[in-house]
């Protein structure tokens, strides 16, 4: 595990999109913020393919199903 001085803080993907609905590739902006430190949160430009937001989403899913805060409806 790194260091507090190398971690950094996922805030949120911003303006995901594709050029239609079958593109295999995604663009947005990663917002971050390294943690402990008090300077600006850092937005970098990501281009996503379709099989890691599939990845993503699987993992992510299993992840918030597991989780105390998340109530099933």
């Amino acid at each position: 595990m790194p260091d507090m001085a190398e971690a950094w803080e996922v805030l949120t993907l911003r303006g995901l999109a594709a050029t239609d609905e079958r593109a295999e590739t995604f663009t947005g902006t990663l917002v971050i913020h390294r943690v402990g430190h008090p300077e600006p949160v850092e937005s970098v430009g990501v281009q996503i393919r379709r099989s890691a937001l599939a990845e993503l989403h699987e993992t992510l899913g299993r992840v918030l199903a597991r989780s105390t805060g998340l109530k099933r409806k």
